[in-house]
Formats: structure tokens, C-alpha cells, sequence
């Protein structure tokens, strides 16, 4: 996994840090956030996206992180992109 650092959020400080990164080798974005309250958490469960089912699995998470990101988070995705257009993503 080669993993390249995008950004932190700006306003960081002593209690917590947002970061984006992305895996070069699969051509994902790796976020780290703030973990949601209860109410948002139940609110993401149960959400109906069609073709899916409700609730969160047991291997994946809802994250939070500030809009004041959304540039980093752009960046990311183009970094993704592009580590996927040179083909060193791999297909899974």
C-alpha cells in the first residue's frame, strides 16, 4: 500500500485531526474523521439507497469531517483519479 498524504484539516488542533489520504495502489480515498453522534449514525442506518440494504455493515463506518475540507477532498479524488490512469491502481 503506498499511501499519499492530501491534506489535514486546517484548523487542527489538540483535539482531533481529519486527514485524507490516498492509496495509491488502489486508487482510494483513506479519510480519517470525527466519529458521529448516535442521532447522525442512526440517521446514516437508515437511509434507504436503492439496491442496498439499511444499515451500516460491520466492515465499513460513517465518518465526519468538516466542509472547510471539501478543496483537500477534491484534491484526493483527482490524485485517486490519476493514480488510476496510470494504471498502478489495481482493479478490485
Amino acid at each position: 500500500m503506498r499511501l499519499q498524504f492530501v491534506g489535514i484539516d486546517p484548523n487542527t488542533g489538540s483535539e482531533g485531526s481529519p486527514t485524507v489520504w490516498v492509496d495509491e495502489d488502489s486508487a482510494e480515498l483513506v479519510i480519517q474523521g470525527w466519529r458521529p453522534d448516535s442521532e447522525i449514525e442512526t440517521a446514516c442506518a437508515e437511509w434507504e439507497v436503492p439496491g442496498h440494504a439499511k444499515g451500516i455493515p460491520p466492515h465499513e463506518a460513517v465518518v465526519r469531517i468538516p466542509a472547510r475540507m471539501v478543496s483537500i477532498v477534491r484534491e484526493a479524488c483527482d490524485v485517486a483519479e490519476a493514480a488510476e490512469l496510470r494504471g498502478t491502481a489495481s482493479s478490485g
